[in-house]
């Protein structure tokens, strides 16, 4: 049984990447599952992949399900395709788009293939991580409702106690003429 190993890179940084290893045999449904967990994405939004060329152009669509969009010829499904049916090539090339509002985009690069698979291993995994991935919704969605809390409760948008504020001229306010606060200021 082939394992194919494939490169994920986020497409604004190729940098930072995953590799996953894959067999053959599994499905884009399956693949799709191992981006999203390399990437620590949640698995709510659409996606799709595109199998692509060395100019990474998008070619034939294999979508999560049919979309009510316009489609040129229609997607063949994860669920329903492996992935060893539509490597055409030895350096084959895949687009895989996650949220279609955030566009969320990677590269795919089938960058080995080999007959040696592991058993200790359950496939599809991650074999390779680099750099940090970016956060799925941003650094609220990394801390949830907690942060939204803490930054009302102790206000972030105000100055720190002890540090003063300048006036448009660049003058401190808040402090009298040596810097310490004058008599009918809070300190």
């Amino acid at each position: 049984m082939a394992i194919l190993k494939f490169r994920i890179y986020f497409e604004e940084d190729d940098s930072v990447y995953r590799d996953v290893v894959i067999k053959h045999t599994q499905s884009f449904k399956d693949l799709h599952d191992a981006i999203l967990k390399a990437y620590e994405f949640d698995s709510k939004h659409q996606a799709t992949f595109y199998r692509s060329n060395e100019a990474w152009q998008k070619g034939r669509e294999i979508s999560l399900e049919v979309y009510d969009k316009p489609y040129k010829a229609a997607p063949l499904l994860m669920a329903e395709t492996t992935i060893g049916s539509e490597i055409k090539d030895t350096n084959q090339r895949f687009i895989y788009n996650y949220d279609f509002n955030k566009n969320w985009s990677f590269l795919i690069e089938l960058i080995n293939v080999s007959k040696d698979e592991n058993h200790k291993i359950s496939y599809p995994a991650t074999s390779r991580v680099e750099g940090i991935a970016p956060s799925q919704y941003g650094t609220k969605g990394l801390l949830g409702d907690k942060f939204a809390d803490i930054e009302e409760k102790y206000d972030l948008t105000k100055s720190a106690e002890g540090f003063a504020e300048k006036d448009a001229d660049g003058e401190d306010i808040g402090f009298g003429e040596e810097g310490v606060a004058g008599d009918d200021e809070e300190v």
